[in-house]
């Protein structure tokens, strides 16, 4: 599954950079800065931004690479933002256990992407390091995505618990802290020492969990392409609006009850894909898993919007 013409010119890193710098400064500076109301109107005008800036991103691999590659980038692109909504819901489990105030959790999300750039950044070139020096390593990845797929539909009905991960613990036990949030510091002086105050032990988590789901995700996105350039940035563009995703979907994502099983087969389809192709040399088309990601994840969401999930009816007085 080698990669004969990788895309990812020194031009094209260099642009893909400076690109994303820029949608940070953007981020940070204006949109989200310091102290400004996160409306969900400009939330959706912000996701909105960041998937043209994907889309325009995708028909300059276009012109560069040849239409092959961009089917790559856009599927890639598609494969982690599903899997990046996964994220969101124990984003916002994580939030509602550490009870984050909401003007911080952006705060969090913004610190966490950039802490997502770099370790996805180690993971991808661990990953194609793999891939290229052992060809075996795809059967691996395919049946990790199996078993992730198979893992999701039995625990339905089991709640993730982000605060409980074993990082997230030691360093409960490691650093002092804070009672309370502290005007959305990480770190606080008091009597002459730093205490760590509660919103860093919700970014040690988000940055803990996040290394959980790239072990899914990556090994997913190597199951469309192993282009280390398109891996790359198909992942950090699907994270740069999660945000304002974060922000769209906190009050309704429970509604969305089907998407994790949608989620699942998707994880299960790559898996399959890639043992098949490794297994008896057949591979499915870029433009054919294309398709089977929109009709499983757009079927999952339109079954979560016709059979709405069952409420309790409130207790009586």
């Amino acid at each position: 599954m080698h990669d004969a013409h990788p895309a990812g010119t020194p031009a094209m890193w260099i642009t893909f950079a400076v690109v994303v710098l820029a949608v940070l400064i953007l981020d940070l500076g204006v949109i989200h800065r310091r102290g400004s109301q996160h409306t969900h109107k400009r939330a959706a005008l912000w996701a909105g931004f960041c998937v043209a800036i994907a889309g325009a991103f995708a028909l300059w691999i276009r012109h560069e690479s040849g239409p092959a590659k961009a089917l790559d980038f856009s599927t890639a692109y598609m494969l982690e933002e599903a899997l990046s909504i996964d994220n969101l819901f124990v984003f916002l489990i994580l939030f509602r256990a550490l009870a984050v105030p909401a003007q911080h959790q952006h705060r969090v999300l913004f610190w966490g992407i950039l802490g997502a750039i770099l370790t996805r950044g180690a993971f991808i070139a661990a990953g194609t390091a793999l891939v290229h020096q052992f060809e075996w390593i795809f059967w691996i990845f395919g049946a990790v995505l199996v078993l992730t797929g198979v893992r999701l539909l039995r625990q339905q009905e089991e709640a993730p618990h982000p605060e409980r991960n074993p990082l997230a613990r030691l360093f409960m036990k490691l650093f002092p802290m804070t009672r309370d949030y502290r005007d959305g510091a990480f770190v606080v002086r008091e009597g002459g020492r730093l205490l760590a105050t509660p919103l860093l032990l919700a970014l040690v988590a988000a940055e803990a969990t996040d290394i959980v789901f790239a072990v899914d995700s990556i090994p997913a996105v190597f199951g469309i392409t192993s282009d280390p350039f398109i891996v790359y940035t198909s992942n950090i563009f699907a994270i740069l609006g999660l945000r304002s995703l974060f922000t769209l979907l906190a009050g309704v994502m429970d509604r969305f009850h089907f998407l994790k099983i949608g989620l699942a087969f998707v994880l299960m389809f790559i898996g399959a894909k890639m043992l098949l192709k490794e297994a008896i040399g057949w591979e499915i088309g870029t433009a054919w898993a294309l398709l089977v990601l929109v009709v499983l994840l757009g079927g999952s969401i339109l079954a979560s919007l016709l059979k709405p999930p069952h409420e309790e009816p409130p207790p009586q007085a």
